[in-house]
């Protein structure tokens, strides 16, 4: 969005999830109500607050059949009636939407509507799970932190020491970055020094061997011998790195190997060793 031509424009966030049947709609779409007045009682949704800008809709997959019929209309017509209203109103505004689900298999069970997956999917962006790009966490976390402070104004400035964001990089996350800021608002909330330090991490984060069996449920169910070990030994580097507190030397002699070898595997399975 900041990227774009749309930049000086909102953007605004429907979390499709979090809302259910007609609550969902009037969020999106916005109402209209009869007033004593003579005029209608209006109320924006969130279409018409985006105009101009951009409109994210997180859990697409969320939405109900007889929201899609909507959003269809929008993205072809561009335009839409608010819930209880009857004129068309113009819509300008670009759709960016994110799901965890697999919309195709949703298309053939009937719960996604075959027209709108076609809409939506001219350009797909496939985002990697976070266990696949670790370095994007301390970069995460930072913004978690700030966002955090801001929107809880809070006065205290707060920030992880360099071993605890190593045990958030080795980390797997099953749960993707949506478990991650939840840690990160959990310490925020429950930690009242200034530096959230290892120990205030939940405990499954700083237990090395959960850790290691988490890599492992994570392999596919066929199993590819070399795939799997380099997985396994991936995983026992950001360990060993994360005991050794970033310093390579004495992450090659835990895992009783040479300084050399020990770089020449960081730069193959693409492992920030510093």
């Amino acid at each position: 969005h900041l990227g774009s031509p749309r930049k000086d424009k909102p953007f605004v966030v429907v979390d499709c999830a979090a809302l259910k049947g007609e609550a969902l709609e009037r969020e999106i779409f916005g109402s209209e109500t009869a007033s004593t007045a003579g005029a209608p009682a209006i109320r924006r949704g969130r279409l018409e607050q985006a105009e101009g800008g951009t409109l994210f809709l997180d859990d697409l997959s969320a939405l109900p059949l007889e929201i899609q019929v909507k959003l269809l209309r929008v993205l072809q017509d561009r335009k839409f009636e608010r819930v209880g209203g009857s004129s068309a109103i113009e819509a300008d505004v670009r759709f960016v939407m994110a799901t965890a689900s697999d919309l195709s298999a949703m298309v053939a069970e009937g719960s996604f509507r075959e027209d709108l997956f076609y809409r939506v999917g001219v350009v797909q962006i496939e985002m990697p799970p976070l266990r696949e790009r670790r370095e994007d966490i301390p970069l995460l976390v930072a913004n978690f932190v700030a966002k955090f402070t801001a929107d809880n104004d809070m006065k205290q400035q707060k920030s992880f020491s360099t071993q605890a964001l190593n045990y958030l990089t080795g980390y797997d996350w099953p749960g993707n970055i949506r478990q991650l800021e939840n840690v990160v608002e959990s310490c925020m909330v429950l930690v009242p020094g200034a530096v959230i330090e290892e120990e205030n991490l939940p405990p499954e984060i700083r237990d090395e061997e959960s850790q290691f069996k988490s890599a492992v449920d994570l392999l596919p169910v066929q199993l590819d011998l070399a795939d799997t070990l380099q997985k396994i030994e991936a995983a026992l580097i950001r360990r060993a790195l994360v005991r050794a507190e970033l310093v390579q030397v004495k992450a090659a002699e835990l895992l009783n190997i040479s300084k050399s070898l020990l770089q020449y595997k960081l730069k193959k399975y693409g492992i920030t060793g510093h």
